[in-house]
């Protein structure tokens, strides 16, 4: 079992700073390939951010990466790759290790080297938004070991809506604690913060009748 607290606003302010000074010089890294936007999401947008007491794995941020390639000049795996690399030029001066590569998202983590314990780590994902509001992003496929643009789970779409849904229904905070419990009950590694806030924000509007 889990014990996971929410990170205070003053903790998390100059660790986003640091995350995204990295981003601007990532972006000119790639910028004679393409430019890019980005944007904290899920939980790290929110003033969400958990850790928990009893691990070493400290806690995570969420970022999008929306890449302008409008014309589809790169595949997938080459807008990846270019990024990756920059991100891996960039974040190691900053005292993160080189990018995990997983099947959602880029990975960087900074680790306490005498304690071997995570201080705090952040996800990439690199997205396209359409015209008609859903989204893609690149999803790595370890097993065939290719990118492709996939479009985002139904758990992902609306959720905007249902937040200020919410708020309106005064159910933040019940939201709030109800978030905690899934984090602490959690077992899959593999299942990112950004995922279980987007579960947690549904149940919770099934849970009380969310009409659009």
């Amino acid at each position: 079992m889990h014990d996971f607290r929410y990170v205070t606003r003053n903790e998390a302010k100059p660790i986003k700073e640091e995350l995204y000074q990295i981003l601007y010089e990532v972006q000119d890294f790639v910028r004679d390939h393409f430019t890019f936007s980005f944007t904290t999401v899920g939980s790290s947008s929110r003033n969400m951010i958990t850790y928990d007491t009893k691990s070493n794995i400290g806690f995570d941020f969420d970022i999008n990466i929306e890449v302008n390639d409008d014309e589809q000049d790169f595949e997938p795996k080459e807008i990846r790759t270019i990024i990756r690399n920059a991100i891996d030029r960039v974040a190691p001066r900053y005292g993160y290790k080189h990018c995990e590569d997983s099947t959602r998202v880029l990975t960087i983590k900074k680790v306490n080297t005498w304690t071997s314990s995570i201080i705090h780590s952040c996800d990439f994902a690199i997205v396209y938004n359409c015209d008609d509001g859903k989204q893609q992003y690149i999803r790595f496929n370890k097993d065939n070991n290719c990118y492709s643009w996939e479009f985002q789970g139904k758990g992902f779409v609306g959720l905007e809506k249902k937040i200020v849904w919410l708020k309106k229904e005064k159910l933040w905070d019940e939201l709030l604690g109800y978030y905690l419990i899934k984090k602490n009950k959690n077992d899959n590694p593999d299942k990112h913060s950004r995922s279980i806030f987007a579960e947690s924000i549904n149940e919770m509007c099934q849970k009380n009748s969310y009409r659009k």
